[in-house]
């Protein structure tokens, strides 16, 4: 039987499966949510996969090479198969509103929302988080230089050579030419610090590192990702996106998980069933993910020394593939033998491998 869809929600999760209606044999409603924050643009990061071919025709750069640097080491990773892009966050949310919109599918809010009988209700709304959660807190500037300083074809995702008193910190660093990149501050731990303290970090480091002291600021970005194992916004109405477990509990990567749990979801109502969302990683990376947030919580110092380890272990596709859960037997020992032993152990005896669950529709 055919039930409408109700989804709680207008940001990406939401709107990427609006954005896909045809393929829906359903008529679905998006719910503005009231009193949600007025959302920001942003950045968005991914590597290429077939699944988000739409999202790489976007890209406002592409880079095939990536770096991890601490003070001691470099490692430059490069993969031509599986680059790494970048695109605006509100590209992505007016592509998806345009085919949803063009297919009938209906945007209210939520005052104007009665619940609908017979219909399969689903929440994108923030999942709950537990107190003590590390969180992965960033403040991003995106600058031009009168001079050439940058290197167009390396993106750094990792530069470690920045204070680590707050956290395991870190500078991310996008150059979209020799004058123009996106620089950010990335931070993660339990608690969030002064927003100038990102700007001062940003501002020693360009100066240290790319003698650069005279910049425009052309956009500025922030946001906190909640990391680990998250509880549902609302327990009574099942998750999708970030609140049904799509965010990858130790990184924040969350873009190409949301596309995969739609696309699951999706292939499920051509067979003929209902639709529900599943959480979209694999149990073992659900497993070490959770030992490597403990590490990064009890021993922050050992996280530039984990993340240089691991990049120098692996060539770029296999780096890719860790991180999108796509990494084979073999890759995933090379990550485990990459970490700091004693720590990696105290962490492993902490947990079990976690089960995983199914978001069923509620009938509203």
């Amino acid at each position: 039987m055919s039930h409408n869809i109700e989804i709680i929600g207008d940001g990406c999760a939401a709107l990427s499966f609006a954005a896909r209606a045809p393929e829906v044999n359903s008529s679905i409603t998006l719910i503005k949510p009231k009193n949600a924050p007025l959302a920001k643009d942003h950045v968005w990061g991914f590597w290429s996969d077939p699944l988000l071919q739409e999202a790489q025709k976007m890209a406002k750069q592409t880079w095939t090479k990536w770096a991890v640097i601490t003070h001691d080491e470099c490692a430059v990773l490069e993969s031509e198969t599986k680059p790494y892009n970048a695109f605006k966050r509100s590209d992505w949310i007016n592509h998806c509103q345009n085919l949803a919109e063009s297919s009938g599918v209906k945007i209210i809010d939520e005052r104007d929302w009665n619940k609908s009988e017979n219909s399969l209700l689903f929440d994108t709304r923030p999942p709950i988080v537990p107190d003590g959660s590390v969180l992965q807190h960033f403040r991003g500037i995106e600058i031009t230089t009168a001079e050439d300083k940058f290197d167009p074809n390396v993106a750094i995702l990792m530069d470690f050579r920045v204070d680590q008193s707050k956290g395991m910190h870190f500078m991310y660093l996008l150059p979209y030419s020799e004058t123009k990149a996106l620089v950010e501050s990335t931070i993660f731990s339990t608690t969030l610090v002064d927003q100038q303290y990102y700007l001062d970090s940003i501002k020693k480091y360009l100066a240290t590192y790319y003698q650069v002291t005279d910049y425009s600021v052309t956009h500025e970005e922030n946001g906190v990702i909640p990391l680990g194992n998250l509880s549902l916004h609302d327990a009574r109405i099942p998750g999708l996106g970030a609140n049904g477990g799509a965010t990858r509990p130790a990184s924040g990567y969350a873009f190409l998980f949301i596309q995969r749990q739609i696309d699951a979801a999706i292939e499920q109502a051509k067979r003929g069933k209902e639709i529900s969302f599943t959480n979209p990683h694999k149990r073992l990376d659900l497993w070490m993910d959770s030992v490597l947030l403990t590490v990064l919580k009890q021993w922050p110092e050992q996280g530039p020394r984990m993340f240089i380890r691991m990049a120098k272990a692996l060539n770029g596709d296999q780096f890719v593939n860790f991180l999108s859960g796509d990494a084979g037997f073999w890759t995933r020992l090379k990550v485990i033998f990459a970490m700091p032993k004693w720590p990696f152990i105290k962490a492993v005896t902490r947990h079990i491998i976690p089960s995983r669950k199914v978001t069923k529709p509620v009938v509203a």
